[in-house]
Formats: C-alpha cells, structure tokens, sequence
C-alpha cells in the first residue's frame, strides 16, 4: 500500500511538472512596447545638434529631445536618451536592441533590411556651405579643387557616393566623430573649403556664423523620421507611428517647430554682425545691471539683455518719436508705474524694464508653461498686455489655443485691421510689429546663451545674489 502511495505521489508530481512545462512553452513572449513598460524607460538614441538635442538654460532641449518626453509621457514610463559618439552608431544601436528608438534621422531605403521608419515629421535639403568670400562655388565641378569634409556614416557621405557616379572626380575625407555644427566652424574658420549641412541646421547656426553661405543644393528634399528595429515584433512600431500621426494633427509638431525655428528665418548678415560687434564694444558697460536685474527679479540676464539690445541697441540716450527713452523704453507711464525717476539711467531704465517685465509676467494666467509664457510676455511689453488680451481672446474665438505663442502670433497681426479691433476691448494695436519684436529678441537671446554660456558656478552665483537681494538691510 505504501508503494502505491509513493508511487501515486510521484505520478502526480510528474504530471504537475509536465504541466508547468507544457504552459510555460506556451506562454506568449512579452512584446516590445511591453517590455518598454515594464522596465520602465524608453531609450532613444540621437545627435547632440541644435536641430536635435542640446543642454538648454532649463536643462535639455530639442525638437528631438521634445517630441521623444512626449512619446515617453504618452506610454507612461521615463525617457532615457542616449547621444551617439559618432553619427554611424545611431541604426546600429537600433537594430541590435541597444536603443528603442533612433529620433531625428533621415529615411533612407537602404537601410529598409535594418530597420524601418516612422511617418515622416520633416523634409530637409542637403546643402553645399561654404565661407563668403572664400570660393563661390556654383555647380559640383566648381568644388574639385576644394577640401570637403562630411561626418562618415551620415546621409551626406551617402550621397556624395551617389554623386561620384556621375562625377567621378569628386573627392571628400570623412571624419568620424565631428558634429555637422562643427564642420560648419571649420568652413567659417577657413581651415576647411566646403561642407554639406541639412538646410534646418544651416538656417539655425548662420546666425553664429554669419559668412556661411548655401551654394547650391545637393538632393531633393529628404524625409526626417524615428527608426526603430525590423522584427516581426511591430507593437513599439505601431505605437510610434500612431504618437507621430497624433502630434501632427493636435499641433504639438507645430509647437516644436515653432519653439526651436519659428525665429530663424530671417536671417540679415548686416544686423547680425552689428550685433555681435556691440556685443563686444557695448555689452561690458551695462552687462552688471543686467546681472543686477536678473538677480532681483529672477529674469535670465540675457534674455534682458536682448531686450535691451532690441528697444535701444544698447544706447542709453535713445529716445522714439514716440517719447519712450533709455535702454528699455520705457514710456513716461511705465517709468512712474515701477518707480522710475531718470530714464536715461542705465541702471535705473534696466531695472525698470526688468520690473515690468516680472509683473507681465505675473499677470499671465499659471498654467502657460515656458517658452510661450515667455514669448507672449515680450509680446505684451511691446504692445501692452491689454492687446495680448485681446489677441488671445481672438486666438481662442478662431478655435486655437490662447496658451501657445506659435497660434497667438498669426493673430496679433489682426489687430490692425478694423473687422477685428472694432469688436476687441483695447481697440487698434501694431500687432505685427509685436510678433517681429518677439522674434527679433528670440534671436539675440539665443546668441548671447550661446556666447556667455550658464555654467554651474555662475547658477550658483546667481542663487547667492537673488537670496542677498532679498535679504532686507539691518
């Protein structure tokens, strides 16, 4: 009886464990976009560019990087985003399963065997670049004689070899690790004749590197898109595609596009370098009453600066036909209204300016978030926060969103003509004059975060200056 018992048990235990093996045969495996779930994190693979990702004054920016948050917010874990050491890693890092994602690359057929491409979200040109007075090349054949240079493993490089089929004299050196940005320093520095640049990347740096010209272009317009891994496995896919399609048609496409190049443009050499010469000559005199300012009403310096350079172009004297004076023009009202007494003082009209500035920016409504807060309240210290009221009252009655710049600022332009200002509280306003102030500023600001960097020492400065400034005097 005994051994039956036994034998009994063992017979159980035998079916029990063929079961469990039987069932865990059959368990489905996880899936891609569950696996991303379940661990928590999406891991996007990009350049560090302008047009892609970079450390901007409130931590990391980009169009790339911004539009990755939104599809990792969208599945509800964290972003992880990884920057590729050279151009060349990034698809590899996709297809073997290293990253998730690849954002911000071009679509290339070639590459259809190792991965596959989102819906497009962009279209670029390639481009020749070149330094103003240099050589001026006007076809291919003009460019044999220069140095070339491209990043190696880009879609440039590829299409220079497309190119060598039909010229075959054409020479380039590939280089592995440099930023297309820092071959663009090279064309304007003289120490390389040409280089190839996305028509975006080029449309954004001119600014820094205002003798850089476009010579010709180089391809048809070419699509931007994320890569993901080519697997029978297309739920991750599936998801992207869907976030992409969904951020094209609710605006967030164009809420990026407007932030990162709404402002470019318009590009004018003379200006530029104008600019950057005050920036050298002008800039010292004044740059510690913009520190003061900043300081004391926790505006970023050089976004004051900016400001200040748009109203007077740093010229303490200046006075409009219109009786606005000093470095910020102030009006006589507003220089009463933040307890101004001499406007041609610079110290005094840049911490008026600045005061002004922090109570606009107090007066907009908590749930706009930077940098449309920012943007609309330049806006308003142009044309008065009552016309932005009104410009925002009109954006939300022609079904846009009053909270975003990049929909405000078609509207402001309206507030000339009289089929709309006739109905609007505040009347007559110079709306478009207001989205060219605002745009003008964006550009200055950008230059000066660029030439005078915030590193952690000077943030840390910053910090023990606003807690002394608001420490009262014993």
């Amino acid at each position: 009886m005994q051994h039956e018992r036994a034998y009994y048990r063992l017979t159980v235990a035998g079916i029990l464990a063929l079961s469990t093996l039987t069932l865990s045969a059959c368990k489905k495996p996880v899936s891609h976009l569950e696996r991303v779930k379940q661990a928590g994190e999406l891991v996007v693979v990009t350049r560090d560019a302008s047009t892609s990702y970079f450390q901007g004054p409130d931590g990391p920016a980009g169009l790339e990087h911004d539009l990755a948050l939104g599809f990792a917010e969208h599945l509800g874990v964290q972003l992880r985003l990884v920057v590729a050491e050279r151009t060349a890693d990034i698809l590899p890092m996709v297809a073997s399963g290293e990253a998730d994602l690849a954002a911000g690359v071009t679509v290339r057929r070639q590459l259809g065997s190792r991965v596959r491409f989102t819906p497009d979200y962009q279209k670029i040109t390639q481009q020749l670049i070149y330094r103003r007075g240099e050589r001026d090349p006007a076809s291919i054949d003009d460019i044999y004689e220069g140095y070339l240079e491209v990043v190696s493993g880009s879609a440039h490089a590829e299409t220079l070899e497309s190119l060598r089929k039909q010229y075959p004299e054409l020479r380039w050196v590939e280089t592995p690790a440099a930023r297309t940005e820092e071959l663009l320093n090279r064309v304007w520095e003289k120490r390389v004749d040409f280089a190839i640049a996305d028509s975006h990347e080029i449309a954004y740096v001119r600014r820094f590197y205002p003798e850089l010209r476009v010579a010709f272009d180089l391809s048809e317009p070419k699509r931007i898109a994320w890569a993901l891994p080519l697997s029978t496995d297309d739920t991750l896919y599936r998801a992207a595609t869907k976030f992409i399609r969904g951020a094209k048609e609710d605006g967030t496409l164009a809420q990026l596009k407007e932030r990162y190049f709404g402002h470019v443009n318009d590009f004018d050499y003379v200006q530029t370098k104008v600019f950057l010469r005050h920036i050298e000559k002008r800039l010292p005199r004044y740059e510690p009453h913009f520190l003061t300012a900043s300081s004391r009403y926790e505006v970023d310096w050089r976004l004051l600066a900016a400001m200040g350079y748009q109203e007077s172009a740093w010229n303490p004297r200046a006075i409009s036909p219109t009786g606005v004076r000093g470095i910020m023009m102030l009006t006589l009202a507003t220089a009463s209204h933040v307890g101004i007494k001499n406007r041609l003082d610079p110290e005094q009209s840049i911490l008026g300016g600045a005061r002004y500035f922090s109570r606009i920016l107090s007066q907009l409504p908590e749930r706009i978030t930077n940098p449309d807060r920012t943007w609309l309240a330049l806006a308003a210290y142009n044309v008065g926060f009552g016309h932005l009221e009104d410009a925002r009252a009109l954006t939300q009655h022609l079904g846009m969103d009053p909270d975003r710049w990049v929909d405000v600022k078609k509207q402001l332009p309206l507030l000339r003509k009289k089929e709309f200002y006739a109905y609007l509280k505040h009347g007559y306003a110079r709306g478009d004059e207001a989205v060219t102030y605002v745009e003008r500023i964006r550009d200055y600001y950008e230059q000066l975060m660029r030439r005078f960097p915030l590193t952690d020492e000077t943030r840390q400065k910053f910090a023990e200056d606003l807690v002394a400034s608001n420490t009262p005097s014993s």
